[in-house]
């Protein structure tokens, strides 16, 4: 035991030597473990943060449709006959009263020359009746003519009038019939190809007569498209509380923009909005109007259609400002401690160049306009940010 005790004495003296050596070197544990953590503490990156723009604005809904025609029409012959000659060139614009197909006329011809000879025979008739009267009347004063073949002569001359009366009739029907041999565009469009050739036999005025070809009208031009129950119900609720009148009774606005345009460019009014919801889809057709003086628009066309929607009180930002994040649409807003927050929000159209947010974001949300790219900025981050603010770009037109 008396051997040992120094032992451990030595031992315990020089340990403790060693531990204050260390503590003098390196200072306390806790003091060196808040040094680097302070040393490897990420620095607040800087963002540039604005309210969004507060702004009455024109809603403007969107729809898919297609073009229709204004007047669309299948040219039949109103009688028959062989097609002699096509007058047209197939595909190309025609118009109201042109001459299209030309039908055998010599048939008409001579059914007009045939009613001429009628009148004529007729008219014959009526001067010897008219005659045989004149000269019955003083025979029938005398009592030499009995009363009876008196009147019989005068009812000969009455047949012979009517019968001149039929034979015009005969003509001015004979000469239609000459008139309709020739078939002439009813409207003003574009035809189609001929669906008969020169050498047949057309059968007209009937219910299955020959077609012969249709046209279409272009200039203006009608647009169709359906809307869901919920954006009917919404636009009859705005007429009633008067926010917005119905399209039923007001031409509202539209713009419409093609499959290889990025604006709206085409400008047209509502002029028509069904009676009932179609029973298999649940929608409602709705029908604009839309000048077409240079052709572009053609029937059965897609598009999209922005019909006004009524003035509302909307918030808007950048569309830089939104990210994508699957399926939800969400934009990065600081906190009062400066610290990213990721903000779900239903985006709506564009409005002069900046995007409407129809919910989600509050007037006094501080969203991130500049810096967002930066990978560092994501949701928990610390962040400097710098005060900017939400302008709409120099325009003077409304742009979707």
């Amino acid at each position: 035991m008396t051997t040992t005790e120094p032992s451990r004495s030595k031992f315990v003296r020089g340990f403790i030597a060693v531990t204050a050596a260390v503590f003098v070197i390196c200072g306390p544990f806790e003091s060196y473990s808040d040094s680097a953590h302070a040393q490897t503490a990420p620095p607040a990156f800087p963002v540039t943060v604005a309210t969004p723009l507060a702004k009455r604005i024109k809603t403007w809904d969107e729809y898919s449709g297609r073009f229709e025609a204004v007047a669309r029409v299948e040219l039949r012959p109103r009688v028959s006959g062989f097609i002699e000659q096509v007058n047209f060139k197939e595909g190309s614009d025609v118009k109201e009263g042109d001459l299209l197909f030309t039908l055998d006329k010599r048939p008409f011809e001579i059914a007009v020359e045939s009613a001429k000879a009628d009148i004529a025979r007729a008219k014959a008739q009526v001067e010897f009746a008219q005659a045989d009267v004149t000269r019955a009347a003083p025979l029938a004063e005398s009592k030499v003519l009995s009363e009876q073949v008196f009147e019989q002569r005068k009812s000969s001359l009455g047949v012979a009038e009517a019968a001149v009366m039929s034979a015009k009739a005969e003509l001015k029907s004979a000469e239609l019939n000459l008139e309709w041999s020739e078939v002439r565009a009813p409207i003003s469009g574009r035809i189609s190809d001929k669906k008969i050739d020169v050498g047949n036999l057309v059968v007209g005025g009937q219910v299955n007569s020959t077609l012969l070809a249709t046209i279409v009208s272009i200039d203006p031009i009608h647009f169709v498209f359906d809307a869901a129950e919920s954006d009917y119900l919404r636009y009859e609720r705005l007429s009633i509380s008067g926010g917005r009148m119905s399209s039923r009774s007001a031409a509202n606005p539209v713009r419409i923009k093609l499959a290889d345009e990025t604006e709206w460019t085409h400008e047209g009014k509502m002029d028509f909005v069904d009676n009932a919801f179609n029973e298999r889809s649940g929608t409602m057709r709705g029908r604009a109007i839309i000048d077409n003086k240079d052709g572009l628009l053609s029937p059965g066309l897609f598009a999209r259609l922005a019909l006004y929607g009524g003035d509302v009180d909307a918030l808007l930002i950048p569309d830089t400002a939104i990210v994508s994040d699957q399926a939800r649409k969400i934009v990065y807003t600081v906190n009062a401690d400066n610290v990213i927050t990721a903000t779900t929000v239903t985006p709506g159209t564009m409005y002069e160049g900046l995007r409407v947010i129809t919910a989600g974001l509050k007037p006094s949300d501080r969203v991130v306009i500049e810096g967002v790219a930066n990978p560092a900025v994501r949701p928990g981050a610390k962040v400097a940010p710098a005060i900017g603010s939400i302008k709409a770009p120099d325009k003077t037109a409304e742009k979707q």
